[in-house]
């Protein structure tokens, strides 16, 4: 929501452009007189262009306005797509099976829509084969080629090779 709605007395522009209910402008005049001629219509005046030259007053119920502000951000936020990101980890020791099955899920998760990080993780000695590691990564990279796209290629930290993979559109 708005951080702050600025409303009735606490306008302090000397003159602004008036709207009423109905999106009709009124013009431009002091900032006082279109109080009075809210007060009159028993409603607000309520700034809703602060930054414009003169700013921007429309006449209307602040309750009704604020409601409507509020409902708008609930749809707003409602529509959002949250994108997760998954992690599958590898040894490069792997069996057959194994690799189908997590291959499986990789294919899920980036069919629900969610990235997925992809790790070869390293014991002891098995740093020395590294190039084993790449040649797994390469290999899910040519088996999900139809429902994935490469965002991070393969990369070595540390004692795990990753990579990122995301859904394609």
């Amino acid at each position: 929501m708005i951080d702050k709605i600025i409303k009735n007395e606490e306008i302090t522009a000397p003159e602004v452009r008036v709207v009423n209910q109905e999106g009709k402008q009124l013009g431009v005049m002091p900032t006082q007189k279109a109080l009075d001629l809210a007060y009159s219509q028993k409603l607000d005046l309520i700034l809703v262009a602060p930054n414009a030259k003169p700013p921007v007053a429309k006449i209307m119920d602040y309750g009704k306005y604020k409601y409507e502000l509020a409902k708008r951000e609930k749809k707003a936020k409602k529509n959002q797509k949250i994108i997760e990101v998954k992690q599958m980890k590898f040894r490069i020791k792997i069996d057959e099976h194994d690799y189908q099955t997590k291959l499986k899920h990789i294919k899920r998760f980036l069919e629900a829509g969610n990235k997925v990080r992809v790790v070869i993780m390293f014991r002891g000695r098995e740093m020395a084969f590294a190039d084993k590691g790449k040649e797994i990564l390469d290999r899910i990279i040519k088996d999900l080629q139809d429902v994935a796209s490469v965002e991070k290629a393969p990369k070595l930290e540390g004692r795990d090779m990753w990579m990122m993979l995301k859904p394609k559109s």
